[in-house]
Parts: C-alpha cells; structure tokens; sequence
C-alpha cells in the first residue's frame, strides 16, 4: 500500500454448527455449516491529530480513501427495481379459530400446506424417511397435551433438522418464563376450543407478528415426529413451535443453518452483544454476572473440528445455552464456574467440574449437594477459565441494554428507523471504496442528551447502536447475508443545525468515532459506545457499493433525540424501556450496603429487606424477623459461610419479586396472609408441584395459628420447597429415590 497509507482486512471464521465430511460413529444428527466472516477495516495516514472523540483510544489520523482489490470492478450507478423484504402473511387466529369451531372442522393452513414443500427443496429432503406423513396430534397420542407447566426444562429432542442454534436459545428462554408466555401463548390446548390451529409470536424486524399454523406434522412410518420432538411424546408445544418458525422463515429447510443470537432476538426483541472469549474484556465475570441477574439470555458456541464429538465430551462447532455462573469456594480459593446446557439434552463436558469431577469433593458438602448434578441431562459445570479456552463466541441477548454500562436499574431509551440501501441512490457502499459514494448512504442524526440522575460520570453516555439486515427473499437461507456495517460521526456546530445531509467533503475531513470498522456477514451489527452528550452521525452502509437492502437501525440510551437527514427529516419516537425485576433497587441498595460490604450477615440481611420500598405493597408494612432472615441465610449460604454475597443476595432478590407477585395475586382478600386454598393456588403459580399433605404440613410449620402464611413466612416456604427440590434433582439417579450418606443426611436435615 506504500507508506502514505494502508487498509488492513481481516477475516475470521465462527460458526453454529457445520458439515463434516466424516460421517462414522455419528451419535446425533450432522451439523451444518455457518460462515460468518468479519471484515475490519482501518484507515490510516501518515499525518495524526490529537484524539478529542471519547470511545476512541490511541492516536486517530485523517482518512486516506483507499480501493479494495476486486476481481470485478463496482456496478456503475444506475435505477433498479428495488426487491423489498418479503413480509410475513398475516392471519387472525382468533377469526380462523372461531369459524373453523362453528364450522366444525379442523383447521387446514394452506399458506404452509402439509407438503413436501414446506419441508424445502435441497440436502434436508434426502434424509426424510420414506412413506412421510403427515398427522395430528391425536392420531400420535391418546392423549396429547400442548405446554407442560410444571416442567423446569425443556426436555427437546433434536430432529432432522440441524437447527441446535434454535434449540439453545429456546432452552435460554424456559428462564423467563413471562418471556416464553409471549413467544409460547399458554391458553391453548387439545381439549377446550380445539380446532387444530395454533399460533405463536415472534419479534420479526422491528414489529411482533403473529403466526399461524395447523397441527398436522411430518411422522415416519411408526408414528415418530421427524422434526423437533419432545422426551415426553404426549406433549406437542415444541414441535408446533418449530413449524411455525419453519413457517416464517420459508421452510424447515430454511432452519438448517443459523446463529444462536438470531434466534434470541426473534423470541426477545432485544439487542445482542458479542464476545470472542479468546479476546475477552478483563471484567467477563462481572459481565456474566450482570447478564445472569439482569433480563439476559445467553448462548456460546464452540471451536469448529473435523471430530464431531470431543474426547472432553464437548461438541465441535455446536451452540450451547448458558444457564447460570456460581463463584464457589475450595480449599485452595474461590473459582468462577459456568454452567451451560448442550440442547441434546445429553453428551457433556468431561474435564474439570463435570459431574464425576474430582474437583467436587474441594467444596463443602451442603454447596456440593445443590450445585453438582450426577445424570446425563446435558448440563454441566466449568471453570470460567475453561470455558474461555474451549469457546469461541459468548452471545448475550440484552432486553435492557444496562450490561455494559453498569447502569443498572435505570430507564432507558429506545428509537427503531427503517431504511434501504438503493442502486443508484443510497447504496454508497463503505468508506473503504474510493468510488466517492460514501455520502449517498443513509445517514441518521443523532442528539445524545445529557441524564442528570444519573450518579456515573455525566460526560459519559452509554449509547448501544445496532443495524440489522432484512433478507428480501421469502426463504430465509435462498439470499446469503451482505457484509454491513456503520460508522458514527461526532458533528460540529456548522452541521448540526441541518436537516441535510453531510457532504462528501465532510467524510474527508473528519474521523468517525470508530475507525475500526467492522463489517459483518451477518444479520445484525451492534457495538457499544461511550459518548459525550452532543450531536452524532450513523452512517449505515453496505461493504462494497451497489449493494441493495432493507435494513433496520436500532438505537438505546438513556435519553437522546433520533432523526433521519434528507428527504424525511421527521423525528423518530423514542420508547422507554424499564427492567421491572431490578428497579431502582439496584444501585439504591445493591451500590449502598455492598460497597461497604461485600458480605452481609442475617442482620444486616434484616436490615436492608425492612428498610426496601417494596413495590406494589403499600396496603400494610412488610416486617422480616431475625429468625427468618436467619433461616435464609442458612437456605443460601450455600458455602457455609454464615454471610451472603452480593451474587447470593441478586438471587434472593429476583426470588423475592417473584414471590411476591404470586403472594398478591393468591391473596384474594388483601389481609395480607394466605389461608390454605390461597396456598395451594400460590404455589400452583410458580409451577411447583407439591401434594395436598406437604402444603398442609408447611402451613403447620410456618402459619400462624390459624394457619395463615404471611409475606415473611411465605418467602421461606418456597426457597425451601425450591432449594430441597433441587437438591434432590441433583442426587436422585432415577427421578424416584435417593441415597445418602450419613453426612448427606445430617447436611439435608439440619441445615435449613
């Protein structure tokens, strides 16, 4: 490139899952391939000058346009027919139900007919057993049931289709079960109203859209579902759910291949970050914890291999749930564990703190006994340190876009442009060609407002950016993905009054905030900035120019003002965002009382839970005891250490919220206790199964003589029905009975 400049493209490969040209000793399905292909760009000069943009570290230099090399030279300008993005069919559910249960029919969905067509036209058609067919339900099981409440986890099978990455973030989704509801309407079955229609709902670029489907499902010859089925086989939900994201995307064909990230956002509507575990920021453990106690889902995949599964037990280029992090505490020190789920539902880790590990017996043995599980269920433990080696990718689906910004518990504000990138007119391509175009792209301005509660430097704003692609294609996987990207401008007085758009002469003259642009072939681009409150400039563009698409631009902060420049300059509503499961409990208390002390004993526990503003109970004074505080304690305290950690106590506190939802919606006659029918439905509420016999036996223990359960004694019943639950999932082989050791016995007895 000479010494006046360089431009430096960097490629690197990950994946979901992929194909291996070795097929012997095949335990599961194949996986498919998923390029997914950086490219970054980094403009340079010889002259600098000195860095005034924040979130831009080093020396940053005036552009010098440089020309990638190509084997064919950039389309010239000229009209197009434009191909929009095909969007979804619309149907009323509740309409086609009604007819077809006045009609007395069941409902056939001829928009996804069952037909070799809706399964797709390539490589998937190969592995169908012969004779398919296509059956209802009822015809499958005497009796078939759609959602199955009291089932923590999803206990999916994987079919024939290669669709892991829809499998993990599924599995991501069973915790946040208000989440699922929406995505998994839960007032359908095959009793009441019964017409074989259903319907679930997906974030589909920009909007929630509801979709349709008929019941009937592909079967082989002996009845077996083919495609995603469940370990139980009279329960249905899971493979309805999969046809109708077949549905929305063109075919179950079209499933084949995908990122574990996609999938979060379409159940979600979040926005996603990503990190490669191999260059990971030094707070990662800080960020998983925040991730794991705040509205995240989470999801990882692992190195591409020529061996399909590892000697360490792990699967090459597969996607995995990340279902929880827990810092324990061996003989040697503390150590950050990970614990991630394989969506088979089997086949785990085999190194360090997997269930047969002799890494177990350095904890105490009330830690060891809830934490450690001794089944074949898919889930497992790791070190982090392990977890970052053998890894490629983390994927944190954010529903508040609070994680790396820390500022928890705070409103945020969130404004979506829709955009097209046309030949001709607006397709300018990157600033990396020097065909001079670059100013044609679309470009949006951005205010970012100054938040004057916020107790975090007030000079610095947390602003998350994300650009996402549409396919203009019915079919999802038929028009591979555009490599995208954007850059941002900080905008001085001159421009910043305009509704035009900034020049080509703009572009020359000034450095976007960050000169390391990243182009992705992917669906979705997002990066985190931190700026100084003022006017910016989102530039969205395709890697080379010509490049035609629709595309969605998302932008969250704490408050900012979002308009497109040019033709229409109108500003873009903002909506707010609030984490209703933090509040502003976080940094009011967490900041407060953890500061100071990084552990709390029962009286300080006391303290705090009697001094919060609970929300929503304003009808009478909650009051914790020492007792119960001290009970607790002992339920948590998994390492026996007489005190909670921060970690410890974000895990009570969500419980708490949850409980005390339920505790309200039970208590009918708002006395603020809850008699034994109360109870019974409570405890129904959060999905735990538990015989007339216990619930009267724990109203003697923890009611007061009438046996009525207050708020306090509530709290306690359920953290111990959960925690002794899980125990004995943990230590149970057969799902039946458990044997223990004396000093099993003596910990599970006496400790809480």
């Amino acid at each position: 490139m000479g010494e006046q400049g360089k431009l430096s493209v960097v490629q690197a490969v990950g994946a979901d899952c992929y194909r291996n040209s070795s097929e012997e000793d095949t335990p599961h399905p194949r996986k498919l391939s998923v390029p997914s292909r950086t490219v970054q760009c980094e403009i340079l000069a010889e002259s600098s000058v000195e860095n005034n943009y924040p979130g831009v570290t080093g020396d940053i230099t005036m552009p010098f346009l440089l020309c990638l090399k190509k084997n064919k030279s950039p389309v010239p300008l000229g009209r197009s027919i434009f191909q929009k993005h095909t969007p979804p069919i619309q149907q009323n559910y509740q309409a086609l139900l009604e007819s077809c249960l006045k009609n007395k029919c069941l409902f056939i969905d001829d928009n996804f007919p069952a037909h070799i067509s809706s399964i797709g036209t390539g490589p998937l058609l190969k592995k169908l057993p012969r004779n398919l067919q296509w059956k209802r339900p009822h015809a499958l099981h005497k009796s078939p049931v759609f959602y199955a409440a009291n089932r923590k986890q999803l206990d999916l099978c994987q079919g024939l289709v290669e669709n892991c990455w829809f499998l993990a973030a599924l599995e991501a989704l069973t915790f946040h079960q208000d989440i699922l509801a929406a995505v998994v309407p839960q007032n359908q079955s095959f009793e009441r109203k019964y017409a074989g229609i259903f319907h679930f709902r997906f974030w589909h670029f920009g909007e929630w859209v509801d979709v349709v489907v008929d019941d009937l499902l592909p079967v082989n010859e002996v009845g077996e579902l083919v495609f995603v089925s469940s370990v139980y086989k009279n329960v249905f939900w899971g493979a309805l759910l999969e046809k109708a994201y077949a549905k929305l995307y063109g075919s179950y064909e079209d499933l084949q291949i995908g990122q574990v990230s996609e999938a979060l956002v379409d159940f979600t509507g979040g926005v996603n970050t990503r990190i490669k575990l191999a260059e990971a920021p030094p707070d990662l453990w800080g960020i998983l914890t925040r991730a794991t106690y705040s509205r995240s889902l989470m999801g990882c995949q692992t190195h591409l291999g020529t061996t399909k599964v590892l000697k360490n037990g792990l699967v090459a280029g597969h996607a995995y749930t990340v279902t929880g992090i827990r810092k324990v505490t061996c003989q040697y020190g503390p150590e950050n564990l990970v614990r991630l789920r394989n969506p088979w539902g089997k086949i785990e880790w085999k190194g360090d703190w997997s269930d047969s590990s002799y890494k177990w017996e350095l904890l105490s043995p009330k830690e060891k006994i809830l934490l450690r599980k001794k089944k074949e269920d898919g889930e497992f433990w790791m070190s982090l340190r392990d977890f970052k080696i053998h890894f490629v990718d983390l994927m944190i689906c954010k529903l508040t876009p609070d994680l790396m910004s820390q500022e928890d518990g705070k409103k945020w504000m969130y404004s979506l442009k829709s955009g097209r990138w046309v030949k001709g007119s607006t397709a300018g391509g990157s600033l990396g060609f020097c065909n001079g175009n670059f100013w044609m792209n679309p470009q949006y301005w951005l205010n970012v407002l100054p938040v004057e509660d916020s107790k975090k430097n007030l000079n610095s704003c947390n602003v998350v950016i994300s650009l996402m692609q549409k396919h203009s294609s019915k079919h999802r996987n038929r028009a591979p993905h555009l490599f995208i990207g954007f850059l941002l401008y900080k905008v001085d007085l001159q421009y910043q009054e305009s509704n035009r758009k900034l020049p080509p002469a703009f572009f020359t003259q000034h450095q976007p905030v960050n000169k390391h642009q990243v182009f992705l072939d992917e669906r979705e681009v997002t990066h985190d900035f931190h700026l100084e409150p003022g006017v910016c400039v989102i530039v969205p563009s395709t890697l080379e120019p010509q490049q035609e698409s629709e595309f969605i631009l998302r932008v969250f902060s704490r408050k900012h003002v979002l308009r497109e420049m040019g033709g229409n300059t109108s500003f873009i509503l903002s909506k707010e965002i609030v984490d209703r499961y933090e509040g502003k409990i976080w940094e009011d208390f967490f900041t407060r009382h953890f500061e100071q002390n990084p552990e709390i004993n029962a009286v300080q526990l006391q303290k705090i839970l009697n001094n919060i503003s609970w929300r929503n109970f304003q009808s009478f004074r909650l009051n914790f005891s020492l007792d119960s505080c001290q009970g607790i304690l002992a339920l948590l305290d998994l390492n026996a250490t007489g005190t909670l950690s921060i970690q410890e106590f974000r895990v009570l506190w969500k419980r708490l919220l949850f409980y005390l939802e339920v505790f309200q919606k039970g208590d009918k006659s708002r006395s603020g206790k809850l008699d034994l029918v109360e109870l019974h439905a409570a405890v129904q509420e959060t999905g735990i199964s538990l015989s007339n016999e216990v619930c009267n036996l724990m109203a003697i223990r923890y009611g007061d003589p009438d046996l009525q359960i207050s708020f306090e004694s509530f709290v306690c019943f359920m953290l111990r029905v959960e925690i002794m639950g899980e125990a004995f999932r943990n230590l149970t082989q057969d799902g039946k009975g458990i044997y223990l050791r004396e000093s099993e016995w003596m910990m599970m007895t006496l400790y809480s």
